[in-house]
């Protein structure tokens, strides 16, 4: 089943140094937290934040093509949660036809912000990650996972690059 998520916010993990996208069901408070490269992040930011760049980044092409082939993002989807890898699908709708495109999630969420497309992730990937190991360090992860539980929502969407 595919559960509508938000985002929350972006943060840096204080640990890793690594961005964090997180996701967050607004009906249950349930929390996915996604670790991101800084550029992926960065186009996630410059999005969220509203900013304009004197020219296209990556995800605006994207757009900019979906537009002009008159295709649209229906949605994107988390799809699965494999050696503590995420993956995704943009569902791409041109017409009658849907087409499922693989994608990673970063690069799925800041397309889905561009097109002011809904972003799912699938039950089973929710839970997954809430028994995953974050890290290869047990210590470390239980600590990153006490961290994102205490999160001060105030803290979320703190972000700088």
């Amino acid at each position: 089943m595919e559960v509508e998520m938000k985002i929350k916010g972006l943060m840096i993990d204080p640990i890793s140094n690594m961005p964090i996208i997180i996701l967050r069901d607004p009906k249950t408070s349930a929390v996915l937290p996604i670790w991101v490269g800084i550029f992926e992040a960065n186009a996630i930011a410059l999005q969220i934040e509203k900013i304009a760049t004197p020219r296209p980044m990556t995800h605006d092409l994207l757009k900019n093509i979906l537009m002009g082939i008159q295709a649209r993002v229906e949605k994107i989807v988390i799809t699965e949660l494999k050696d503590n890898t995420f993956y995704a699908l943009v569902y791409l709708r041109q017409g009658e036809r849907v087409l499922p495109v693989d994608s990673r999630p970063s690069d799925a969420i800041a397309l889905a912000l561009r097109t002011e497309s809904p972003i799912f992730v699938e039950s089973d990937v929710i839970e997954k990650a809430k028994n995953a190991e974050l890290t290869k360090d047990a210590g470390e992860s239980e600590r990153i996972r006490k961290w994102l539980e205490n999160l001060d929502p105030e803290e979320l969407g703190k972000y700088e690059m």
